[in-house]
C-alpha cells in the first residue's frame, strides 16, 4: 500500500510499515546500541543529536477537517457521513484544531529551556495525522545531519493509542523515508507520574477548590467533588495496556496509572479530604463494544443525589487544551454541570507550564546522561516507567501487533 496524500497540507501520512529495521541480534528495532538489547531502563549515556517531538496533529481550516479525520481513521472504512458527525466539533471552531499551534508553542518552549541549560539539541516536530508529518520531520533531521533521535510523544500514559500507536508511526515514517539503515529513534519513558507533568494538575486542583470555596458557602468534604477526566478507550485495549506480567487487572496499566496519579494530585494539593473519582470522555466506538466508564456526563448527573453542589473537572489524561478538552469538557461537561445546578471549574492542562517543559527536558537528559533508575523522579509507586516498552505491551486487539520502534518485539 503506497503512502497517500489525504489532505491539503504539503506532506502526506505514510502507509503502514511492513517491517521495522533491526540491527543484527537486536531485540529493539531502529534503536540506538544502548537500547537494542531491550533493557527496562537504559542507564548508558547516549549521544543524541536531536529531539523528535511527536504530536497527534489537527486540521487548520474547514477544508482540512474531513481529510484529517480520514487520516485518523485510516483502515477502518468509516464513511464520510459518519466522519462529518465528529467534524462538527472542529467546524464549531472554524475548522481549526488548537493542537498544532499548541505544539508550535511547546516546541518553542522546549528550545528555550534547552538553550537556558546550554543543551545543544535541535527539536524537530512531526505529527501522526496532519502536516507537518513525522516522515517530513525525519527527512529534515537527516538532511541536517541528525540521525540519532530521542522522541517525545505528546501523551503521558500507557495504551495502544497513547503509546504504541506513536511507536508504530515512527516505524511507518522510517520505512516511508527509507532511512531505516541511517536514523535511530529511541523514546523517553511514559511520563504520567513525572513531577513536571503532575505539578500543573496539583496547582489546578488546589486553585479550583479554593475558587469554589470562595464563591459560596460550600463544605469541601461533602459538597465539592473532583472529577479526573481522561479519554475512554475500548476495555479490551485497556486490559492489554502495559506489560501483562504487572497484573494490573481489568483496566490495565492505563486505568492504574490514572488512578495512581489522581491520588497523588489530591494528596499533594492538600485535598485528600475532598471526594474524587476517575471518569472518561470522548468515546467513539460502536455501542456494542465495551469502553471504559463512567462517562463524565453520567458522573456529573449523579452528583446532586450524593449531595454535591460543585465540581472540579481535571483533564488528567491530556497534555494540552486540544479539541477533546475544548468540546467534550468546556462545552458538553460544563453544560451538563450547569443543567444540574452545579458550580463547575475546569482546571488547565500542562500546555507550556514551566514545570512541564522542564520535565520533558529532564526526561531527554535522563537518556543523554544514562541516569540511574534510583535517581529518576516519579510521584507514584508505578514509576519510573520503562525506557524500552516490554514484550506484548499495549496490543491493539483489532489490528494485532504491527511494526513498531522503541520496544521489544512484538
Amino acid at each position: 500500500m503506497a503512502a497517500v496524500n489525504l489532505g491539503s497540507g504539503r506532506g502526506r501520512k505514510p502507509a503502514p510499515a511492513t517491517s521495522a529495521p533491526y540491527a543484527p541480534g537486536a531485540l529493539v528495532p531502529g534503536a540506538t546500541p544502548a537500547a537494542q538489547a531491550g533493557p527496562e531502563h537504559v542507564t548508558e549515556p547516549v549521544a543524541y543529536d536531536a529531539i523528535l517531538l511527536a504530536g497527534f496533529g489537527g486540521p487548520e481550516g474547514q477544508d482540512d477537517v474531513i481529510p484529517f479525520l480520514r487520516n485518523v481513521t485510516s483502515g477502518r472504512g468509516i464513511p464520510d457521513e459518519r466522519l462529518e458527525e465528529v467534524a462538527q466539533h472542529y467546524r464549531h471552531f472554524g475548522g481549526v484544531s488548537p493542537i498544532n499551534e499548541q505544539n508550535r508553542r511547546l516546541k518553542a518552549a522546549l528550545e528555550a529551556e534547552l538553550a537556558s541549560r546550554g543543551v545543544d539539541l535541535p527539536v524537530y516536530w512531526g505529527n501522526r495525522n496532519w502536516d507537518p508529518y513525522l516522515n517530513d520531520a525525519l527527512a529534515a533531521a537527516q538532511a541536517n545531519g541528525h540521525t540519532t533521535l530521542i522522541a517525545i510523544a505528546t501523551s503521558a500514559y500507557s495504551s495502544y493509542s497513547s503509546c504504541r500507536q506513536y511507536r508504530e508511526d515512527f516505524a511507518d515514517a522510517l520505512e516511508d523515508t527509507r532511512l531505516g539503515d541511517v536514523v535511530r529513534i529511541d523514546k523517553v519513558r511514559q511520563f504520567f507520574d513525572h513531577p513536571g507533568f503532575v505539578q500543573p494538575f496539583i496547582e489546578g486542583v488546589r486553585d479550583g477548590i479554593a475558587q469554589l470555596e470562595a464563591s459560596g458557602d460550600l463544605a469541601r468534604t461533602t459538597e465539592i467533588e473532583v472529577l479526573f477526566a481522561t479519554h475512554s478507550i475500548p476495555s479490551t485495549d485497556a486490559a492489554r495496556s502495559g506489560p501483562a506480567e504487572r497484573g494490573f487487572g481489568e483496566g490495565g496499566a492505563y486505568a492504574a496509572q490514572h488512578l495512581a496519579v489522581a491520588e497523588a494530585v489530591m494528596r499533594e494539593a492538600g485535598a485528600a479530604d475532598v471526594p474524587w473519582q476517575l471518569v472518561y470522555q470522548s468515546r467513539s466506538g460502536p455501542p456494542s463494544m465495551p469502553w471504559l466508564e463512567p462517562d463524565i456526563n453520567d458522573a456529573i448527573e449523579g452528583l446532586p443525589a450524593a449531595g454535591r453542589k460543585a465540581v472540579v473537572i481535571v483533564p488528567l489524561g491530556f497534555v494540552s487544551d486540544h479539541m477533546e478538552v475544548l468540546w467534550d469538557l468546556d462545552n458538553e461537561a460544563l453544560e451538563t454541570a450547569q443543567q444540574h445546578g452545579l458550580a463547575a471549574v475546569r482546571v488547565p492542562t500542562p500546555g507550556t507550564h514551566p514545570a512541564y517543559v522542564a520535565g520533558l527536558v529532564d526526561l531527554v537528559l535522563e537518556r543523554v546522561n544514562g541516569t540511574p533508575v534510583g535517581e529518576r523522579p516519579a510521584v507514584t509507586e508505578l514509576g519510573p516507567w520503562y525506557d524500552v516498552c516490554r514484550p506484548g505491551c499495549c496490543e491493539n486487539v483489532r489490528l494485532g501487533f504491527r511494526p513498531a520502534l522503541a520496544g521489544i518485539a512484538p
